[in-house]
Formats: C-alpha cells, sequence, structure tokens
C-alpha cells in the first residue's frame, strides 16, 4: 500500500507487468467501494427530513435511532472479519470474496425493506448483515491482492484498495448533498442512496466470479497444477519459464517454513504462537494504534459529520451536506498524497507523532469554540466568524489526518509480523479496528447530546495521548526488512515495542 514504485526484488521479464494482473487486482479492490460507500452514505441520509418524517424521528429518539442504525454495521462487520479468516484459510481467497459480496448484497436489498407501516426493524437487520459482508472484504481483499501480485507493484496494487475505499467514501457524501438538492423531499429522495448500495455490491459478485484464485494458496492446499496454471497466467509467462519456477521455489520454501513453525499450519498453533514474547508485544502495539485511530474521532465525523458541522453553527440540511461533502474531497486529496509522497519518505513515527500532535490541537480548538462562542445559541441562522475558523480547523483536522493515522497503523500492522502469523494478526487486528469502530459509533450521538462541547475535547486530549504512547513505545519500521524485525520486537517488553 504504501508505494507507488516499482522496486524488483529480481531480474523481472516485461510480460510480468501486464495488464491482466491489474484486472484481478482491480476487479478484487471493487470490494473498498462497499465499505467506503457505506460508512459515508448513512450519516447523512438518516438526517434528511424526508427520513425523518417517514419513521417519526424526533429530537426525544434521534440520537437511540443514529446510534442503531450506525453501529449494527461495525457489529457486523467485526464478525465478518474475525470468520472471514478460517473461511478464507480453509476454502480461498475467492470464494470468500463471492461470499462476502453475497452477504453485503442481501445486507443492501434489506435497506429497501423499511418504511412508515414496516418501520426500522429491516434496516436494522440490513445493516448488521452488510457490516458482515464488508468485514469480509476487509481482510480478504488485501490478501488476495498481496497474494497475486507481482514483488515490485505489490505496493502499488494493494494501494488500489485503499484508493477505492476513499473514492467510495466521496460518493457516499455526495450522493446524499446530490438527492438534497435535486430529488422532492419524499421516500424516494432517502431510497436512492440506500439503492445505490446493490450496485458495487452486485459488481463485486460479478467480478468475483472472473477472478481466479490465489496461487499461493493453491499451492498451500497441494493443488499444484491449477497454481502453476494460474500464476501463468498473472504473470503472462509460460510456467516453464525460469521466473516463475524461481517464484515456485520461493513460495514452496515460505510454505514449509511457516508449517514448521506452527505445527503444520493449524489456526490453533498459530493462535498459540502470537501470543508468544516477541509476537505478543507487536500485537499490543497494533491494537493501541488501532485505538488511537479511533480515538482521534475519525469515526464519529465519517458516520454523523453532519451533526459535527450542526454543532459548530452550520445550518440547514443542504449546507450542513454540503460541508460534509468538502470534508470528503479533502480526506481524499490527504490521502492520496501520504500513499504517493509520504509514508515512504518520512517513515511512520513521523507521520504519527505529527498528525497526532496537530489532529489533536485542532479538536481541542473545535471544542474550546463550541463551549465559548455557544453557536447552538446563535438564531440569527448565519455563521460566525469563529464558526468559520471552526469548520477551517475541521478542514485542517482532516488535511492532517488523512496522510497520517488514516492508513499508517494499517502499513505497520502488515510489515512487523513474520509471515506464518500475518494472516491471522491482520484478521484480528480488523476485528479490534471494528470493535472500536463499534464503540465510537454507538457512543457519538450521546457524546454530542450529553458532553457537547466536551466530545470534541475527548477526542483531541485521547489523540494527544496516542502521540505520548507512539513517542515511547513505538519504533521506526520504516525501510527495515520484514525479516529484520524480529530483532526489534524479540526479548523486549510491551513499553520498548
Amino acid at each position: 500500500m504504501p508505494s507507488l514504485s516499482k522496486v524488483e526484488d529480481r531480474p523481472t521479464p516485461p510480460e510480468v507487468y501486464n495488464w491482466k494482473v491489474y484486472a484481478y487486482a482491480i476487479g478484487a479492490a471493487w470490494g473498498a467501494m462497499l465499505y467506503g460507500y457505506d460508512s459515508a452514505f448513512i450519516g447523512g441520509t438518516i438526517t434528511l427530513a424526508s427520513f425523518q418524517r417517514e419513521f417519526g424521528i424526533t429530537t426525544a429518539n434521534a440520537a437511540a435511532i443514529s446510534a442503531n442504525v450506525v453501529s449494527g454495521y461495525q457489529a457486523g462487520a467485526f464478525f465478518g472479519a474475525l470468520f472471514a479468516f478460517p473461511f478464507c484459510e480453509r476454502y480461498g481467497r475467492r470464494l470468500s470474496m463471492l461470499l462476502a459480496a453475497f452477504f453485503f448484497t442481501v445486507g443492501a436489498c434489506l435497506h429497501l425493506v423499511p418504511d412508515a407501516k414496516r418501520g426500522l426493524a429491516a434496516l436494522y437487520v440490513g445493516r448488521v448483515v452488510a457490516g458482515l459482508g464488508v468485514g469480509a472484504v476487509s481482510l480478504t481483499v488485501p490478501i488476495y491482492i498481496a497474494e497475486i501480485s507481482p514483488p515490485a507493484i505489490r505496493g502499488r496494487l494493494v494501494g488500489l484498495y485503499e484508493m477505492l475505499l476513499q473514492i467510495g467514501g466521496l460518493v457516499g457524501f455526495w450522493i446524499n448533498y446530490a438527492v438534497n438538492e435535486t430529488v422532492p423531499s419524499s421516500k424516494k429522495q432517502w431510497m436512492i442512496p440506500m439503492a445505490i448500495q446493490v450496485i458495487p455490491g452486485g459488481l463485486l459478485l460479478i467480478a468475483g466470479g472472473l477472478l481466479i484464485e490465489s496461487p499461493r494458496w493453491l499451492r498451500s492446499k497441494g493443488r499444484i497444477e491449477q497454481a502453476d496454471k494460474n500464476l501463468s497466467i498473472l504473470r503472462n509467462l509460460e510456467a516453464s519459464h525460469p521466473y516463475l519456477v524461481e517464484e515456485n521455489r520461493m513460495t514452496d520454501a515460505q510454505l514449509a517454513a511457516e508449517a514448521e513453525k506452527t505445527h503444520g499450519g493449524s489456526i490453533t498453533a498459530r493462535l498459540r504462537e502470537i501470543f508468544l514474547p516477541g509476537i505478543r508485544n507487536r500485537l499490543f502495539l497494533c491494537f493501541m494504534l488501532f485505538l488511537f485511530q479511533n480515538g482521534t474521532g475519525i469515526n464519529a465525523i465519517n458516520y454523523y459529520s453532519p451533526t459535527v458541522f450542526k454543532s459548530i453553527g452550520i445550518t440547514g440540511t443542504s449546507t450542513g451536506l454540503f460541508t460534509t461533502g468538502i470534508f470528503g474531497i479533502v480526506k481524499n486529496i490527504a490521502t492520496l498524497i501520504w500513499l504517493l509522497f509520504l509514508i515512504d519518505r518520512f517513515g511512520r513515527r513521523p507521520l504519527l507523532l505529527w498528525g497526532a500532535v496537530i489532529a489533536g490541537l485542532c479538536m481541542i480548538y473545535v471544542g474550546g469554540y463550541i463551549a465559548i462562542g455557544k453557536p447552538g445559541q446563535n438564531t440569527s441562522g448565519n455563521i460566525t466568524s469563529g464558526g468559520i475558523s471552526a469548520v477551517a480547523f475541521i478542514y485542517i483536522w482532516t488535511a492532517a489526518y488523512g496522510p497520517t493515522w488514516n492508513g499508517t497503523p494499517w502499513v505497520v500492522a502488515s510489515e512487523v509480523f513474520p509471515q506464518h502469523v500475518r494472516t491471522l494478526t491482520q484478521a484480528l487486528l480488523a476485528a479490534s479496528q471494528w470493535i472500536w469502530q463499534f464503540a465510537i459509533a454507538r457512543a457519538t450521538p450521546y457524546m454530542f447530546e450529553d458532553m457537547g462541547y466536551g466530545t470534541y475535547l475527548f477526542f483531541g486530549l485521547l489523540t494527544l495521548v496516542g502521540a505520548v504512547y507512539v513517542y515511547f513505545m513505538m519504533p521506526e519500521t520504516a525501510k527495515i526488512p520484514i525479516e529484520e524485525m524480529d530483532a526489534i520486537f524479540e526479548g523486549c517488553g510491551v513499553w520498548r515495542a
């Protein structure tokens, strides 16, 4: 994910960089569109007057309904990521992606069932079912792309996942603004964003049917003939070509080493392995990075952005959705800058440190403005100069978060673990990420209701604590070969990790 440059590990025939490997990677990465769109659109859709009128949402019940609608998605995603691991290991990457797309599409269709007569029960169920699919996608797709990619362009191809995730989010933010501006306030208005989910789900189902299985997974299951055939397709070379013979030799050696270290490669043996000294401190480090990533407040803004902008004085549904759309654009640009220019040039620690300091101070400023300026008491309908500055600081926060905490914890998690436990640790960390998202999504409406400006101070201070943690606990891992990570982590306590 971190680099779009092409650094070859050995002389590589030009045929290896062919359109097929890009096509298969893009087909799988389309799963990120499900994740991105579904995470972004829901917060704006449930604030549409047409939606609130349909289901009788009032000030008294708005927080509870918002929490239920949004957090069911994360609850489903947690179990989706967790259960995807054994399924992915036993039945393969391709079938796992197809099943994930199926669950998501079913969940998306359930979003279209609710109305004033039937109530919101089907929507709650649909959010959980769609979450199961997205959770499975968040684990399976990056693994599949990494396994089919030539080493020299692996970062570029896995980076497609992050790019499509951000594009999906951008579409989700702006679709709400579009329907609010162009569609009359009716059931049709809020149904359109709900219905659009079916498109990426259906396309991933189609793409999944056209994908070929990971050659690495096939070799791990002893299906050598099919593995050789699929690798030949991906590399656009004959199976007897020296480049493929060497790639297969390295894969077989790696699989043999994994089986030896985990006593045959069973899931139980790998579970025991990750709690051994030298591995468990890495797991705890990454676990804390994901805690602080969510502690920045990113998912409070992602899922409840209209509420965030309303709290600093933005009035009117249209204006709130427009400022939310701008937030999405800033976040996309910042993430692209991270992907293209920052992560490998400046390392992991500096990005996390400076990102946490700037983002934390921005959140504290916004909280301070709300405490002193009291925008909720402004009845003029016009945003004050202080409100404009608060909006600017939200965008500065976004520009600080996007190229630092948005993707860097995932990069660290992907590079610090030995190969034989990396898939399992990725599954556990993906599940932990969804747990933190669930907690934030569930609590945020009540935090805004009960804490007011304290919500921003909470996220700001927690982000600054994250900076302190990174400074004292996290070593630099950039430009260190994965094989040498053991020397950094083995034999030291968590406090030195």
